[in-house]
């Protein structure tokens, strides 16, 4: 973990080279197609009624075993954490395959963001060793400070939780802090713990539902949070 205390810039309000928070499936990583076609094999494996790609998708930010309840909503608590752990032995299968790689541009806007002096971190549903794997596969390991996966929390996103113990870790306050996802657990996780928040549209939310869980300002490419960031204050 990088950083320390940092009083000297605890002010009301928006503080420059601040804290962002990203959340990291649709976010930070295009992982769309792993995880659709991981949940489908799934779901074919444990004789489940199918689901679409965009079933499989509106579930995308969930703990896993929250996703199998979502979308099958009669499943007893043991089926579903059946369904999440056979999901995870899959989807280490389908990596072998299938490699996920970042959305456009997000490398050099992380590593940008990092030369300004913002600290990273990652905010994730999926497990904190497949962060670690995932960020360093991607080459963006390096612009990360921190990393909190569902299994670092006790209760997961819309929760503030592990914006809390983020902002704990590094030493930061909400009103220095930007929580950036793609989808509405993202915004309300960030809302809940007083942070600022960004929406963006490359990933598995839409806009209208960004916007409905009242997100401060929403992205259409990655490039557009440096200027937002650096123009944010009260």
């Amino acid at each position: 973990m990088i950083g320390s205390r940092t009083s000297n810039l605890q002010r009301k309000g928006w503080v420059s080279r601040g804290l962002v928070i990203f959340d990291f499936d649709g976010t930070l990583g295009n992982t769309r197609r792993n995880i659709v076609e991981t949940m489908q094999m799934t779901i074919a494996e444990q004789h489940l009624p199918g689901r679409s790609e965009g079933e499989c998708a509106a579930t995308i930010g969930l703990p896993l075993f929250e996703c199998f309840r979502a979308m099958y909503p009669e499943i007893q608590e043991e089926e579903a954490m059946r369904c999440a752990d056979t999901y995870r032995r899959i989807f280490a299968e389908n990596l072998k395959s299938m490699k996920p790689e970042p959305f456009p541009g997000v490398r050099e806007t992380l590593a940008k963001l990092a030369a300004k002096g913002y600290k990273l971190t990652i905010a994730s549903s999926r497990s904190h060793a497949s962060l670690v794997e995932l960020t360093r596969d991607m080459r963006i390991s390096e612009s990360i400070s921190y990393l909190i996966g569902v299994d670092d929390v006790e209760k997961a996103k819309p929760n503030p939780e592990p914006v809390l113990n983020t902002l704990k870790a590094m030493g930061f306050n909400a009103n220095q802090t930007l929580v950036v996802g793609d989808m509405a657990v993202d915004i309300l996780m960030g809302i809940n713990a007083g942070t600022k928040t960004c929406g963006v549209t490359w990933g598995n939310g839409t806009r209208e539902e960004l916007e409905e869980a009242g997100a401060d300002f929403i992205i259409d490419k990655i490039e557009d949070i440096i200027e937002r960031i650096d123009s944010l204050s009260v």
